[in-house]
């Protein structure tokens, strides 16, 4: 058994007794009750259950949950697609999901909105010239699957969101 200490979407749970193989997928369902990461291919392939950790200097990224230990996420603080809306206010990425029809059956739209999230992030402190927006929506969201194949409407609704206010202003000329 291991004592976990966690922060999830801005709430900390601690101290919770978990087996030592319990999977952080398994811990965010079962224990928490919070449904919204979805257990897909169980070897982090899809990527359907991918969370956000936030690093104490501001950086984020996103992690598999299927096949990480809840015990490894001792300290840390993440985000669960449960976080992205505020106040009962969607957050510009959902409301675009949502415009665009980014979606189909539903299953891995947790995984490509939090990936979809920590790219505005980053590209919020490290802007990419318009040219190369395309290509780095790609490089952010490659590996997620989709058995739908609504690849294209992820990648536009990203787009549609706030991606474009962090472009690299060009003269103009």
């Amino acid at each position: 058994m291991t004592t976990l200490g966690i922060t999830i979407n801005g709430q900390v749970h601690a101290p919770t007794e978990v087996r030592d193989d319990l999977s952080m997928n398994d811990f965010l369902r079962e224990y928490l009750g919070m449904t919204g990461t979805k257990f897909g291919c169980g070897a982090a392939q899809c990527l359907s259950c991918v969370v956000i950790v936030d690093e104490p200097d501001g950086s984020c990224h996103t992690n598999p949950t299927c096949v990480t230990s809840a015990a490894s996420f001792h300290g840390k603080a993440i985000r669960t697609v449960e976080g992205h809306a505020k106040n009962g206010e969607l957050s510009p990425l959902q409301k675009a999901f949502i415009r665009h029809f980014a979606f189909q059956c539903g299953y891995c739209t947790a995984g490509f909105l939090n990936e979809g999230q920590v790219l505005l992030e980053q590209m919020a402190k490290t802007p990419v010239p318009r040219a190369g927006l395309e290509e780095r929506i790609v490089e952010a969201l490659d590996g997620h699957l989709c058995r739908c194949t609504g690849y294209v409407k992820y990648h536009e609704a990203v787009i549609l969101s706030d991606a474009k206010r962090y472009l690299i202003q060009e003269p103009r000329g």
